[in-house]
């Protein structure tokens, strides 16, 4: 591996994140506090939502809203299989199912032209994941989950600001929008999530399962969970917010930057972005020959440029799965999981980073096409 590789993520932590966390651990109120408080109501403000509930993590966060949307064992979420394992544990944790459906070839998110044929009598909501920065496709989402009286959970983890069909936020599309703010991420709080809703009634049962099951201090409704956020946090996460956009245009322009870079190399599928959508690009993913993608790994480490696959193996193909009873053959989704590699599109990233990127990416073009 090349010493001076450019990274695949690179978190951006300013004085001004230091010095909200030193302003906290002075106050003396280090646990879940006012900062919590006035984090919750600025992020869900700044989706478009009425309401903030802020977790640990944006699996706690995922769990909650799944608990909150009052799912039980017998259960059915209909969700994709192309996404990181928590958004399937999620409903697992729950006692529930999740229904994996094949995936759009383009955008890599749920298709919704295959829900309605895996809505059965159990079937109670569905979980599009707002992939890679980019919103799935809401309103065909939502019209069958209003058709059906269904549930709908928006992961959108990777895709803070993401923006659908002109200037709908995602996570104020449907019921409830799950976030994560994990260092990769758009923006960040160290660790930690928030769920974001208009619904009264789910956020006041999120509140609650994310706090032992207590509303009242010492008395327990519920079983609940230890999920809450510190002020440490929260300090970060409302400096954080005040960057996201100026975050997530140079990630916008970076991957325009790379998409001209890279356009018409044999072998090579830039991402697709979706008209009137807004993609804040938390991975930039191309697509190679399956037959030659651990030799592109190889030679990205080689020439210094981070990398990663997301992801490399369905849900439904997972250990853990495939002992649930899990035997799909989602043909979309095997392709798509068998080609992509994501390469830098941070913030952080200088016009020469690209530049070496763009070379490179050319280079193995050349070699392996």
């Amino acid at each position: 591996m090349a010493n001076n590789q450019i990274s695949i993520a690179k978190p951006i932590i300013g004085d001004e994140e230091i010095n909200a966390v030193i302003d906290v651990m002075k106050s003396g109120m280090i646990a879940q506090g006012p900062k919590v408080k006035e984090f919750e109501e600025k992020f869900a403000e700044y989706v478009g939502a009425k309401y903030g509930v802020a977790t640990n993590s944006g699996t706690a966060a995922l769990h909650v809203a799944m608990l909150s949307a009052g799912l039980k064992p017998g259960d059915e979420v209909i969700t994709t299989p192309f996404t990181f394992v928590a958004t399937g544990n999620s409903v697992l944790y729950t006692g529930a199912k999740p229904v994996f459906v094949d995936i759009n070839p383009k955008t890599y998110t749920l298709d919704p032209s295959k829900i309605e044929e895996a809505i059965t009598e159990n079937t109670k909501a569905i979980l599009p994941v707002q992939l890679f920065g980019q919103s799935a496709d809401m309103k065909p989402i939502c019209d069958i989950a209003k058709d059906n009286d269904l549930i709908v959970i928006e992961d959108a983890a990777q895709a803070h600001g993401a923006k659908y069909n002109g200037d709908e936020k995602v996570g104020s599309i449907g019921d409830m929008g799950c976030f994560s703010f994990y260092p990769t991420k758009n923006m960040t709080t160290s660790e930690g999530g928030m769920i974001t809703t208009d619904n009264e009634e789910f956020a006041k049962k999120a509140r609650i399962y994310r706090a032992h099951g207590s509303s009242v201090k010492y008395k327990h409704d519920v079983i609940g969970y230890n999920f809450r956020m510190t002020d440490i946090g929260a300090a970060i996460g409302l400096e954080q917010l005040k960057k996201i956009d100026s975050f997530n245009e140079k990630r916008i322009n970076n991957a325009k930057y790379l998409t001209e870079g890279l356009k018409d190399l044999k072998g090579i599928t830039t991402p697709f972005v979706r008209e009137g959508s807004k993609h804040v690009f938390h991975q930039y993913t191309i697509r190679v020959s399956a037959q030659k993608r651990d030799e592109w790994v190889e030679f990205f480490n080689e020439n210094g440029i981070g990398n990663g696959i997301h992801y490399p193996i369905p849900l439904y193909e997972q250990p853990l799965y495939e002992k649930l009873g899990y035997k799909q053959d989602l043909p979309v989704t095997k392709e798509i999981a068998s080609t992509v590699i994501s390469i830098p599109v941070h913030p952080s990233l200088t016009t020469e980073d690209l530049d070496t990127i763009i070379k490179v990416v050319r280079e193995g073009s050349e070699k392996f096409e």
